[in-house]
């Protein structure tokens, strides 16, 4: 009705708005009934909501889906071997965790609503129930089947069934992403592992791809098996296991780009400790099958598993540090990529991959992957008589990275801040175990927000900028991005848009659309609108 402008109508939209379009919510979350079936609260780690049976195991859930049950899939913390399950599930609880932990991260790319971090829950697997201790003091028992509800927005845990209210979408919210599109001046890219992943990140409105955690695509039952002969078999079956992973990621990664035709696709080389993809020594059943799979006894396997171990897996041997180790895994990985868009060209797609080496600490790591990739890439492209082209950047997650930039900018083609690396390592926390002090600390004011979920920006902030200032002066056509889940925060988004001034912010799939909200209300303050 010409009351306003479109881009004054855009700042007119707060981001929890927007969410409530986006995602099933509770009907009525101020009702006395409501209220009074609040049991306990956690960190709300997937926004949402989500009602279902009790499951505590990844069998149970799946289980129940093929039966037509809702579940709830509760863990102490969730592992790769729970992924299975927690796609099957309505919503995720764990007693442990943080906002980036495992079940965190994997939830949002997912959509589903997840709470981390519920310090008041005690899970007892054996025996099929859990016990929630109130703030009186009093304990709740529950047993598998029982239904609960969890309030992914608000961290909330509630007693039985809540009525949930379906997105509310409207007709008119098209229209008004576009006025969004046209005000921000940052791009928007998503986490997307999968093509289904892609296919619904290019749905909500992505720019491309900013993290492909090539890892994740491990996690599937025929395909950790390989991973796992990968880890402890001998030279023969690490090779076999090695082609049959580049069949998969080769076959992932053209899907990928099929999705993505025209845009952009940075994928991740493996990142985590090799031991997170081992069974745990418990589970005798998956022991026992490995052992026959790779033709050894139960107790020569535990002992592997037992070697595998690290103190301190997430500063052990992981990111460019495997790469440098074991580089029969990246050159399978950097085939698989490079093969897959020489095939999607091939068919009439726009692949544009961009590789990304992780955790780099120091220039010479970095060299050493390029190295290793570049050489890969003549090796296939001479075999198939035909080239695409490519990038290869890092990235900068460890403050080291961030402190000598303008040395590691000079050799990569881009940056993408790994922003929950980076505060973890900045601050000193453990991601998976902020659950147990950071609320605390959020009461007494020592920190004004969770870190892990806005961004730091008296100091890792200060390092953001530092890294970008020095590496776009050592290489001014440097392309910087952040993809860790910050990118999906508003405050974190204006942050990186306006001060930081980054190329582009990438995401879990479904908060694309709060982070281009984000992203223009940015651009309109800037802008002094």
């Amino acid at each position: 009705e010409g009351l306003v402008t479109q881009r004054k109508a855009i700042n007119k939209v707060l981001p929890e708005h927007l969410d409530q379009l986006l995602h099933p919510r509770f009907a009525d979350v101020e009702s006395k009934d409501y209220k009074t079936a609040v049991m306990a609260k956690g960190l709300p780690a997937s926004p949402g909501a989500a009602v279902g049976r009790l499951a505590f195991t990844n069998e149970k859930v799946v289980e129940n889906k093929q039966n037509g049950i809702p579940s709830i899939l509760v863990r102490d913390e969730t592992s790769p071997d729970d992924v299975e399950g927690m796609y099957d599930s309505e919503g995720i609880l764990t007693a442990r965790g943080g906002m980036t932990s495992h079940a965190a991260v994997v939830a949002r790319g997912w959509g589903r609503p997840c709470i981390c971090g519920c310090t008041a829950l005690n899970v007892d697997e054996e025996n099929g129930e859990m016990t929630i201790t109130t703030e009186d003091g009093q304990t709740k028992t529950f047993k598998e089947g029982e239904f609960i509800s969890l309030n992914g927005n608000a961290g909330e845990v509630l007693e039985g069934k809540q009525l949930v209210a379906p997105p509310a979408i409207t007709g008119d919210l098209k229209t008004f992403m576009g006025w969004v599109d046209e005000a921000r001046s940052i791009d928007v890219l998503a986490n997307a592992d999968t093509p289904a992943d892609a296919a619904e990140a290019r749905k909500n409105g992505a720019n491309g791809i900013g993290l492909c955690r090539s890892e994740h695509m491990f996690f599937q039952p025929e395909r950790i098996s390989q991973v796992r002969q990968l880890i402890l078999g001998n030279d023969e079956q690490q090779t076999e296991a090695l082609e049959q992973l580049l069949s998969f990621q080769r076959d992932d990664y053209e899907g990928i780009f099929k999705a993505m035709d025209g845009l952009p696709v940075t994928v991740r080389l493996l990142d985590p400790p090799l031991h997170e993809f081992l069974p745990p020594l418990e589970d005798e059943e998956i022991i026992s099958g490995l052992a026959s799979q790779l033709g050894v006894s139960v107790d020569e396997v535990k002992e592997q598993v037992k070697a595998s171990e690290e103190v301190n897996p997430m500063l052990g041997l992981r990111g460019c540090r495997l790469g440098i180790t074991k580089p029969a895994i990246i050159e399978m990985q950097v085939r698989a990529i490079l093969e897959a868009a020489l095939n999607a060209i091939e068919k009439g797609v726009d692949a544009r991959p961009d590789i990304m080496v992780p955790l780099v600490g120091k220039v010479e790591e970095f060299q050493d992957q390029a190295a290793l990739i570049r050489s890969v890439a003549e090796q296939v492209f001479q075999e198939r008589g035909k080239k695409c082209e490519f990038k290869v950047g890092t990235m900068i997650e460890i403050p080291r990275a961030a402190l000598t930039a303008h040395k590691i900018a000079k050799e990569a083609d881009f940056f993408s801040y790994g922003s929950n690396d980076l505060t973890q390592m900045t601050f000193g926390y453990s991601r998976d175990d902020v659950g147990t002090f950071v609320p605390k600390y959020l009461e007494k004011g020592i920190l004004e927000d969770d870190p892990f979920v806005t961004i730091d920006t008296e100091g890792v902030g200060q390092l953001i900028k530092l890294a970008a200032t020095e590496g776009r002066a050592a290489n001014p056509g440097l392309k910087i991005g952040v993809c860790g889940e910050h990118g999906g925060d508003p405050r974190s988004v204006r942050f990186f848009s306006n001060e930081a001034d980054l190329t582009y912010v990438s995401c879990s799939p479904f908060r694309v659309p709060i982070a281009r909200l984000a992203a223009a209300q940015a651009a309109v303050e800037k802008a002094g609108e």
